[in-house]
C-alpha cells in the first residue's frame, strides 16, 4: 500500500494534471518585476502554497499546525538574489583554517552516503516546525543556503558540529539567562565557523566578530595581551548584550541581526530608501551585499544545525573536554607552569582559553583573571595553586616579564590587504620584516593566507599610510554639537542612528532622545538638528 502511495506521488510530481496547471505554471515564470537592486528578482504574488506529502517527512519534523492550504506569498517568499556575498563562516578556505586551529578535529568515525535533496514544501515544513521565535521564512535565496551547507561545505558541517557540542552549551546558557531567543546561538556559526581566534579580512575577531570600537564600546579588554573578542564566555555576553540593544532599537530580530552585520547605520539607511518600511525583506535591496545574504544565511544554518541527519551529514569528532570548570588566577602564571605541574597539553589550555595572546595569565591581586580548565584539572589546581605559582617561579617570571615586555611594545602600525598571488614571503618583504615576526603580529599556525585576508603589519610606510587615513577619517566623521542657552544641540551625519547617538552622551536612551525632539520614528536624516536632554 504504501509503495503504491510512493508512486502515485512520484508521477503527480512529474506529470501536470492538467494543462491549465501547465498554464499556471508558465505565467507564474512571467510574473517577474525586477526591483532596484542589481540582479534582484521579487516574484508577483501567487495565491498557491505548496503541500508537503507526509510520506516524504518524518513524522517528528511536521508541525502539528500545518500551513494554511492557502496563502499569498509575499517578497519574503519569493525573493531571489545572485549578488550577494558570502559570511565570513561559509567563506572558502574555512574548513581547512579550522583544522589548523582545532588540533584534535577529527572526521566522523563512520560517513553515511550523499546528500538527499527535498521538495521546497518539505523544506518549507520542517523551518515551520522549528522552535523559534524569530521567523525563518524559506525562499530561493534561503535555499540556496541550504545547498550550499548539504551539497558543496559537507566537510565543514561536520567540523561545525563537533564544535558546536563544545560551544553550544555555553550560548544557551547565557541566552537563557537573558530571556533572549535561542536560535541566536547559531549566529556564530556564519560569523567565525565557531572559531574563536577567527580574524576577518575588515579586523572584526573571535566567536561573535567584533571590531575593536564595538568591543571596548562592550566592555571588552582588547590589547596585546589579552584579548576578550576571543574569550567564548565574555564575547557571548556581551554580544547577546548588543544584540539586545539593537533589538529595543529597532523593535525587530530580523533588523537586530541584520543591523548586528552592517551597522545600525546601514540598517536606517535602508529603511529611509525603501520608504520607511521596517521589515528586513521589504528593506532587503536597499542593504548592502553581504547583509542581504546574512540573515538567509542564518536560516539555512538554523535548518542544517537540526536536520544534518536527514542530509547523511554526521557530526566530526573534537577531543575538548565535554565538562570545564573556572578557577579565579590572581597571580601572573605561564601556561607551562600548569602544563607542567598539572600534566595538561599547553595546546588544549590555548583552546579552553583563546584570550590570552602570549601564553601568559597576567594576573595581579588586584586584577585578577579567570581560567578555563577540564572539570578534574579545576579541582587538582585549587589544590596546587601554591605548586603552580612556584614552579620555576624565576625562570617563568623572566618568560613572563619578556614576553608582556614584547607585547607592550606593540609593533602594528597598519594593516595590509592580501592580493591573489602574494604569500608572506611577498609581503614581509613589501614591509621590510620577517615572515616570523607577521605570523606572530596575526597569530597565524601556519603559512596559508587567502585573498581579501588582513595582515597586521610594521613598517613607517605602514604607519605613514595609516595616519593619512586615519586623519581623513577623523576629519569627515566629526560629530557637531554646540551649546545654545544651555541646550545641547547635535548636527546628523550619514549613517547617524538614533543608538549610535544615545551612546556619544553618557546616561542617554533612545526614547529620551526621541521624547525631547518629539520623534514619532526612529528614522533620521543627514544635517537634521536633534536636542540633546
Amino acid at each position: 500500500m504504501k509503495s503504491t502511495i510512493s508512486l502515485l506521488l512520484c508521477l503527480f510530481f512529474l506529470f501536470p494534471v492538467s494543462s491549465s496547471a501547465a498554464k499556471r505554471r508558465k505565467d507564474r515564470k512571467r510574473n517577474v518585476i525586477e526591483t532596484p537592486a542589481d540582479s534582484l528578482l521579487v516574484q508577483k504574488p501567487i495565491d498557491t502554497v505548496l503541500i508537503v506529502s507526509p510520506d516524504t517527512l518524518k513524522t517528528d519534523s511536521v508541525p502539528k499546525t500545518a500551513p494554511a492550504a492557502s496563502h499569498k506569498l509575499t517578497a519574503k517568499d519569493t525573493i531571489t538574489d545572485n549578488d550577494i556575498v558570502l559570511p565570513e563562516g561559509l567563506a572558502n578556505g574555512v574548513d581547512t583554517l579550522i583544522s589548523e586551529e582545532v588540533d584534535h578535529l577529527q572526521p566522523p568515525v563512520h560517513r553515511k552516503g550523499g546528500n538527499i535533496d527535498y521538495p521546497d514544501s518539505v523544506y518549507i515544513q520542517r523551518l515551520c516546525a522549528l522552535p523559534a521565535i524569530i521567523e525563518l521564512p524559506y525562499n530561493s535565496v534561503v535555499k540556496g543556503y541550504i545547498s550550499l551547507y548539504t551539497e558543496k561545505r559537507r566537510e565543514l558541517v561536520e567540523k561545525l558540529l563537533a564544535l558546536n557540542l563544545y560551544y553550544e552549551p555555553i550560548f544557551e546558557q547565557e541566552l537563557d539567562k537573558m530571556g533572549l531567543p535561542i536560535e541566536l546561538k547559531y549566529l556564530p556559526v556564519i560569523e567565525s565557523a565557531l572559531r574563536p581566534n577567527a580574524v576577518s579580512p575588515a579586523g572584526a575577531t573571535g566567536l561573535w566578530q567584533f571590531m575593536i570600537g564595538t568591543a571596548r564600546m562592550m566592555g571588552l579588554e582588547v590589547n596585546s595581551v589579552v584579548d576578550e573578542r576571543r574569550d567564548p564566555y565574555k564575547s557571548t555576553q556581551q554580544a547577546l548584550r548588543y544584540l539586545q540593544q539593537l533589538h529595543d532599537n529597532f523593535g525587530d530580530w530580523t533588523l537586530a541581526i541584520a543591523a548586528y552585520n552592517c551597522g545600525p547605520g546601514n540598517v536606517n539607511k535602508a529603511i529611509r530608501r525603501s520608504g520607511g518600511k521596517r521589515d528586513y525583506w521589504d528593506i532587503y535591496p536597499y542593504l548592502p551585499r553581504e547583509t542581504r545574504g546574512y540573515v538567509p544565511a542564518f536560516i539555512a544554518a538554523n535548518y542544517i544545525m537540526n536536520y544534518y541527519d536527514l542530509h547523511n551529514i554526521q557530526p566530526g569528532e573534537i577531543e575538548l573536554p565535554s565538562e570545564t570548570d573556572t578557577v579565579l588566577v590572581n597571580k601572573r602564571l605561564h601556561f607551562k607552569q600548569i602544563s607542567d605541574v598539572l600534566g595538561i597539553e599547553v595546546g588544549e589550555l590555548r583552546q579552553l582559553n583563546p584570550q590570552y595572546r602570549r601564553d601568559v595569565v597576567p594576573a595581579t591581586a588586584k586584577r585578577p583573571y579567570f581560567l578555563v580548565l577540564p572539570e578534574e584539572s579545576a579541582y587538582a589546581f585549587v589544590e596546587n595553586e601554591d605548586s603552580i605559582c612556584n614552579h620555576q617561579s624565576e625562570l617563568y617570571a623572566r618568560r613572563i616579564t619578556a614576553e608582556l615586555a614584547q607585547a607592550s611594545r606593540t609593533p602594528i602600525q597598519g594593516y595590509h590587504r592580501v592580493r591573489s598571488g602574494e604569500n608572506l614571503s611577498v609581503i614581509a618583504h613589501r614591509y621590510r620584516t620577517s615572515v616570523a615576526n607577521l605570523k606572530r603580529w596575526n597569530n597565524l599556525k601556519s603559512n596559508n593566507i587567502y585573498p581579501g585576508m588582513r595582515l597586521a603589519v610594521s613598517s613607517s610606510y605602514a604607519k605613514t599610510r595609516s595616519s593619512a587615513k586615519t586623519t581623513a577619517t577623523k576629519s569627515t566623521r566629526k560629530a557637531e554639537t554646540w551649546i545654545t542657552n544651555g541646550v545641547r544641540y547635535y548636527k546628523v551625519r550619514p549613517g547617524d542612528s538614533l543608538w549610535e547617538i544615545s551612546r556619544q552622551f553618557p546616561g542617554l536612551t533612545v526614547q529620551a532622545l526621541k521624547n525631547a525632539n518629539s520623534l514619532n520614528s526612529n528614522n533620521l536624516k543627514p544635517g537634521q538638528i536633534l536636542k540633546i536632554p
